[in-house]
């Protein structure tokens, strides 16, 4: 028999109303999970390490703010996605468990802040992501560019992954964070074309695309990454036009997961998508040219970044190398 627990470390814990802009959806039940995707609670030492770390340096991560279930396994290697500009999104995604609202100004002392929680646990590849911030002139473009130089003066070999929002209708914002040169910029297309208006309702999906193929004509030394959440109801041939599309637009690495249900009041899981099936998607997006691929259900957009990291890097020479 197996057992679920539901950790929430965040503040207000379960009796705060998390999500007070979806209370007028109708109820969807939350399925009972398959075996091949339940994790156990956190139990590690390390892992209460790596929180108090994140709490006495102030910062907010993804990894609780998304009720991530690898948190466990991640913090116990002290691998912490940290989310920056804080806790509120300006959007409301039916799929995504960060709480919607109006943000509060940026913290001036947070790039500082994350610079020194990555020397602290020793990164040797750290990822950081942003709610969207609409309600900001760039979108917070300065502020991720801030982050990464922040880290790079403290931590110079560490290698930086960045998970942005869209930037949508913030003229310059990508160039200000694509001349700050992260060694990886990620942006999630998150679902096929079809689900948008339902799943991710403020966002536009050749907005994203025009995204990842303009930071590739910025900048090609850049490798690019993009996310999707599998289970929402997508079809097989609308994936493989969704990778089609991230490979015109010359990205590099593909991650592809089991999207999970944080509370009735979000978008239902369509079905449990099968290891097998995995596999399957993956051998597909191998064949179609990207340099890395993470297909599996518990896949996240930053799980084992660091070792897949190394990988990504070591596959573009090789491929450099067969060219010559």
């Amino acid at each position: 028999m197996s057992t679920r627990v539901l950790i929430d470390h965040r503040k207000g814990g379960a009796s705060k109303t998390r999500h007070p802009e979806k209370a007028h959806r109708p109820d969807n039940p939350i399925a009972r999970k398959p075996e091949w995707i339940r994790v156990k609670a956190p139990s590690h030492p390390v892992y209460h390490e790596t929180r108090k770390l994140m709490r006495d340096n102030r910062l907010v991560t993804v990894c609780e703010e998304a009720a991530c279930p690898n948190i466990g396994e991640c913090w116990s290697q002290r691998h912490a996605t940290m989310m920056i500009m804080g806790e509120i999104c300006t959007r409301a995604c039916s799929f995504c468990n960060v709480t919607t609202g109006l943000p509060n100004a940026l913290d001036a002392d947070e790039p500082e802040r994350v610079a020194e929680a990555v020397a602290k646990l020793g990164l040797r590849h750290v990822v950081i992501t942003s709610v969207d911030r609409d309600d900001l002139a760039d979108g917070g473009a300065h502020h991720f560019a801030r982050v990464i130089n922040a880290i790079r003066s403290v931590s110079p070999e560490t290698t930086i992954e960045i998970l942005t929002p869209d930037f949508l209708r913030k003229n310059n914002a990508l160039e200000v964070v694509v001349e700050a040169r992260p060694d990886v910029f990620n942006h999630n297309l998150e679902t096929v074309p079809r689900l948008y208006p339902t799943i991710r309702p403020g966002a536009r999906y050749y907005q994203s695309l025009r995204l990842l193929d303009r930071v590739k004509q910025l900048d090609p030394s850049i490798f690019t990454k993009s996310g999707l959440m599998l289970g929402l109801g997508e079809e097989k041939m609308e994936l493989a036009q969704v990778m089609d599309d991230l490979r015109i637009a010359d990205v590099d690495f593909i991650t592809m997961g089991q999207y999970l249900q944080p509370t009735v009041k979000h978008a239902a899981v369509a079905r449990f998508v099968t290891p097998a099936e995995f596999e399957e998607y993956g051998t597909m997006a191998r064949v179609k040219g990207f340099l890395q691929v993470s297909s599996s259900p518990l896949t996240r957009s930053s799980y084992h970044a660091d070792a897949d990291f190394a990988e990504l890097r070591a596959a573009r020479s090789a491929r450099l190398k067969g060219s010559v």
